[in-house]
């Protein structure tokens, strides 16, 4: 199983994290983008991924990480 840790970066050295610290996948995302579509804004290069691809393209297509980082984005 694939782990995944999300962050969304509302400033410097001020970030929520979700997800264990030895994550397969580490997503991560400024609190001004993170309302956009996960896959659009990997395209747009303002959400960053770290790890494997496959998995985490599986992940955007579940939708799991879009409703993820809009949660940590409305703290």
């Amino acid at each position: 199983m694939t782990t995944v840790q999300c962050r969304v970066i509302f400033g410097k050295k001020d970030e929520v994290v979700e997800g264990p610290d030895d994550a397969d996948i580490v997503v991560s995302i400024g609190a001004a983008d993170a309302s956009l579509d996960p896959a659009v804004a990997y395209m747009r290069g303002t959400l960053k991924m770290a790890g494997p691809a496959a998995p985490f393209f599986e992940l955007l297509k579940s939708g799991e990480i879009g409703s993820t980082l809009k949660r940590l984005a409305s703290r």
